[in-house]
């Protein structure tokens, strides 16, 4: 195997140590090093010995995946991003569905200090931090989203408030004024919503625009079926909005569905943002503005947390609190009103 460490190591013009610190993912790497490691890695087909490896180092070369729903476009899309990049690693992962249900988060924690799994990555909907920390104290966690258990364990997302206020503050300067606020769950506890209203307001506020109650609407789910029921009861209410920012885009493609159910011009009567950038949105007619997080990098630095805390757990600083990178894509739904 050294020998064979030796090669990619020379093609890649860097030591036989760095290329096991790639492979193992147990040392800090440089990422230009790391993608052109790993491009040498692929170019000669070196696959490392994982059962050997495993047994060597008292590991399963498992790791564990828990999102709240598997058919969730954004969290199908992160799922396959998520195997890929850990199929490089050699790592088999296991998806698990939680439902935002506490007891399955729970369970899943717990079984993943039994060490079936190496870590886990989890998007927490339900639990609270003192659960989340504990878990952590027993395996390998990296969460995913919102839920931050006061830098107590890795945790990797993107600026809501900022992408929110961003997504209204885009209305707002295409003329609209009544802009609605679609998606708001108080029945969870994972603070998405907030953080995201928490950006709609601020953006209102730097317009000069007081906050409607009667323009943010609640939903049970994040679904298409959710959203449209949400546009229906603001466009029964007393104003109707010239504007939805819709806190998913499941959200947004329904809510807009069900403004051209109602016959109204998107984008001359009432424009639409969302927010992941889901595949459907982009074929969408017409197709949708989003704030497009950057998936892979999520996905990326969440597995380098993971393969830290495995690989050199004597050695990994303290909890990491990642922000990665979003942009507002501007797309036909949210084009300006009509003179």
């Amino acid at each position: 195997m050294s020998s064979r460490l030796k090669d990619v190591a020379a093609r890649a013009g860097v030591s036989v140590r760095t290329v096991s610190n790639v492979v193992n993912g147990s040392a800090a790497v440089a990422e230009d090093t790391r993608l052109r490691v790993q491009a040498a890695l692929d170019e000669l087909g070196y696959r490392p010995n994982l059962a050997a490896r495993s047994l060597r180092a008292g590991r399963t070369g498992l790791i564990g995946l828990a999102i709240p729903e598997v058919r969730s476009p954004y969290f199908g899309e992160l799922a396959g991003l998520l195997v890929e990049a850990a199929e490089r690693r050699s790592w088999t992962v296991i998806i698990d569905q939680t439902r935002g249900d506490a007891e399955a988060e729970r369970r899943l924690l717990t079984r993943a200090g039994g060490r079936v799994v190496d870590g886990l990555v989890i998007s927490p909907w339900a639990l609270g931090p003192e659960e989340l920390t504990a878990a952590a104290r027993s395996t390998p966690v990296v969460l995913l989203g919102e839920r931050s258990p006061e830098g107590l364990v890795d945790r990797v997302a993107v600026d809501n408030v900022l992408a929110a206020d961003q997504a209204t503050t885009h209305l707002l300067e295409s003329g609209r004024r009544r802009v609605a606020a679609l998606g708001l769950q108080p029945h969870l506890r994972n603070g998405t919503a907030e953080q995201r209203r928490a950006g709609y307001h601020r953006a209102l506020a730097r317009a000069g625009i007081t906050p409607d109650p009667a323009l943010e609407a609640e939903v049970s789910a994040l679904h298409r079926a959710d959203g449209a029921k949400a546009m229906a009861q603001l466009l029964d209410g007393s104003g109707r909005p010239d504007a939805v920012f819709a806190f998913s885009d499941e959200l947004a493609l329904g809510a807009m569905h069900m403004a051209h159910l109602r016959g109204l011009d998107v984008p001359g009567d009432i424009a639409f943002v969302g927010f992941d950038d889901v595949e459907d949105g982009r074929f969408a007619n017409p197709a949708l503005t989003t704030v497009a997080p950057d998936k892979e990098q999520i996905v990326e630095r969440a597995l380098q947390c993971l393969a830290d805390r495995i690989y050199s757990p004597g050695n990994a600083v303290r909890p990491l609190d990642i922000v990665v990178p979003h942009r507002l894509v501007v797309r036909a739904s949210s084009d300006a009103p009509s003179p």
